[in-house]
């Protein structure tokens, strides 16, 4: 007989994320975050995703530094000089 694998939460989280994505497709993921979205709009305002938004921000700052910043700043306006 074959012995029983205990399986983590972890693995156990992937296969049910890879089983809704067989099943649904990806753009089921982006449907429900825009509704999850809506939802906390209405609950807690638009101003709500500015304060996260921001915390997020000094937090990735804090731990990575103002370099961080310019680096992606400058990435970001090379891709845009190579579009226009």
């Amino acid at each position: 007989m074959a012995e029983h694998k205990e399986m983590t939460v972890s693995e156990a989280g992937r296969r049910g994320g890879t089983r809704v994505r067989d099943k649904y497709g990806l753009e089921f993921y982006a449907r429900i975050g825009k509704m999850g979205g809506n939802t906390v709009k209405k609950r807690r305002g638009v101003a709500f995703f500015s304060e996260i938004g921001k915390k997020g921000g000094a937090a990735l700052k804090a731990s990575r530094g103002q370099d961080f910043f310019a680096g992606i700043g400058q990435m970001g306006g090379n891709v845009v000089k190579e579009k226009y």
